[in-house]
């Protein structure tokens, strides 16, 4: 299935309006399994979009661009992925094979933009100085309107022009490496969990996990019961650390009132 020139102006404005909102309203930037879902839903395939962007969600866990740091674009690999699977009917596989590339691609192209509008940022800086505010105005937005190009770019690209090179390149790959992909597919969202474990309390928490375990792969309760459960409990934490802070507060506050003789629990202590 080919795709018809309004999609491709979709998708373009979809990548354009994610990586926009990921460096400045920052709405949904990270929610990649969104991304994935509108991609499928131009495409008139929501539901392998939902999948695709759900699976690179999992693998996105516990990674994080801090500071200036660049980290693999999601977001450009779940709408790049969906698009190649949905367009080459090979599925998930297929589009996860070149989205994931694309995405560290866009990684390299983070940081030649971040370099021009660090360039950017000093003219803005130089006008302040001078007090040209009127060019300082006017310059500042362009980092704006670049920053989203590093996403519709090579989107735009791999909708135009990609398919037939894709194309070959899946028709050349063997079957034992699509099935490795398929495979990996599965283990990287693991991985991804077990990155973010590592910064949660599972040394004081780690038995919930047992019990979500348990609830899922023995008693088959659906992920929205689970969930339910998980805020009944937080809930239940919440007050029990609520009541235990308001009872040390009371113990503080009545230690300072002074008795009949005008004296604290503090003062009668010290004498």
């Amino acid at each position: 299935m080919g795709l018809t020139g309004m999609q491709v102006v979709l998708i373009t404005l979809l990548a354009y309006v994610y990586n926009l909102d990921r460096y400045s309203t920052q709405i949904a930037g990270k929610v990649t399994i969104l991304w994935g879902a509108l991609t499928g839903f131009v495409l008139g395939d929501f539901k392998q979009g939902l999948e695709i962007g759900a699976t690179l969600q999992l693998m996105s866990l516990g990674v994080s661009n801090l500071g200036g740091a660049s980290m693999p674009d999601y977001g450009v690999a779940a709408i790049i992925s969906t698009a190649i699977a949905s367009t080459t009917g090979k599925g998930m596989a297929a589009g996860l094979a070149i989205g994931i590339p694309v995405g560290m691609l866009v990684m390299n192209l983070d940081v030649v933009v971040k370099i021009f509008n660090s360039y950017i940022a000093r003219r803005a800086q130089t006008y302040a100085d001078r007090k040209e505010f009127g060019k300082m105005r006017k310059i500042i937005p362009v980092a704006t309107v670049i920053y989203p190009l590093e996403a519709a770019l090579p989107v735009f690209l791999a909708v135009v022009f990609g398919k037939p090179v894709v194309e070959a390149v899946l028709n050349f790959m063997p079957k034992w490496f699509t099935v490795g992909l398929n495979v990996a597919g599965g283990m990287l969202p693991a991985v991804g969990f077990a990155m973010l474990l590592l910064y949660m309390p599972l040394s004081k928490y780690g038995y919930w996990l047992i019990v979500g375990f348990v609830l899922t792969a023995f008693l088959k309760v659906p992920i929205m019961g689970i969930a339910l459960l998980g805020v009944a409990a937080a809930v239940r934490q919440y007050k029990a650390l609520t009541e235990k802070n308001n009872s040390i507060d009371n113990s503080k506050n009545s230690s300072l009132e002074p008795n009949a003789s005008g004296l604290t629990k503090e003062d009668m202590e010290d004498e």
